[in-house]
């Protein structure tokens, strides 16, 4: 989309306003911007005029921010956010920085870890530094490049492509199977069963097969990647994204007896908006390749 730029109001305007919403104080702004006390809120008083509505109200010895104020300081930021990152890149370069990737302990585990000899072989230069965790992180307040997320797709802030499919499957090792290739929810319901705690996910596949996990004879595991690997010793029927057991179904570890056909959830790589560095494009292509 291009930019009218007659309708941008002054970057100073929006620098003073940026720097008091943050830090909800005329005076504060004032010392962090290097400026007086008047000229902020005069920029700011200049920006309130310019734009017809109001944006700060006194709140004792600060301010505090109009409903209006608070849509505009949430726009603001993140357009200051991106001119910070893209002149951090451009300062840096950041050549010997390690790329720096959130994501998933199982993901890593299972996914990514197996194919990362590759990614080396083409580029040993490249360093990496992987970043399990389940919760979702704010890529740039802990200053990471990209991220692994499970979901639609669909978060603000930030730039999502598909990655991998994560329809979740109903698998089994062949000596706990047997012969069976395929079971229908009654045989189901009469196995035993490997199930991770606190997934959500996990527990609403079963239920949309007609099976309540409460009720199933089960052995819990803390994690997903324990899950998996007691699945491989035969212990009972486990329930996964397809993504994390393909390399164990392709070498006969695991077979899937039931599999959904939805196209979300799945797995998205994620970035900030802007610039990145030439590192971090260099693992991006690379992954995108082998998905």
């Amino acid at each position: 989309m291009a930019i009218d730029w007659r309708a941008v109001p002054s970057l100073t305007a929006l620098r003073a306003f940026a720097a008091t919403a943050e830090m909800r104080s005329f005076s504060h702004a004032a010392r962090a911007l290097n400026v007086t006390h008047a000229a902020v809120a005069q920029q700011v008083r200049a920006l309130e005029e310019e734009l017809g509505v109001a944006l700060v109200q006194r709140d004792g010895r600060g301010v505090s921010l109009t409903v209006e104020g608070a849509a505009l300081a949430a726009a603001v930021a993140e357009g200051f956010a991106a001119f910070q990152r893209g002149a951090e890149a451009l300062r840096s370069g950041g050549a010997d920085r390690p790329v720096r990737i959130t994501l998933t302990a199982s993901f890593a585990a299972q996914w990514l870890m197996p194919r990362l000899r590759d990614f080396w072989e083409k580029h040993p230069d490249i360093g990496l530094s992987l970043q399990p965790e389940n919760r979702v992180v704010d890529l740039h307040r802990e200053g990471m490049d990209l991220g692994i997320r499970y979901g639609n797709g669909a978060w603000p802030g930030v730039e999502a492509s598909f990655l991998a499919s994560a329809r979740l499957v109903v698998a089994g090792a062949p000596s706990f199977l047997g012969e069976r290739t395929r079971l229908d929810a009654e045989e189901m319901r009469q196995m035993e069963w490997i199930i991770a705690r606190n997934w959500p996910e996990q527990d609403n596949y079963l239920r949309s097969l007609g099976l309540e996990p409460s009720k199933l004879s089960q052995t819990d595991f803390a994690n997903e990647e324990l899950s998996i690997a007691a699945a491989r010793q035969g212990l009972g029927l486990v329930v996964e994204s397809y993504a994390l057991l393909a390399d164990d179904v392709a070498e006969g570890r695991l077979r899937v007896v039931h599999e959904s056909r939805d196209k979300l959830p799945a797995y998205f790589v994620v970035a900030l908006p802007g610039p990145q560095r030439a590192a971090t494009r260099a693992f991006l292509k690379w992954l995108k390749g082998q998905a």
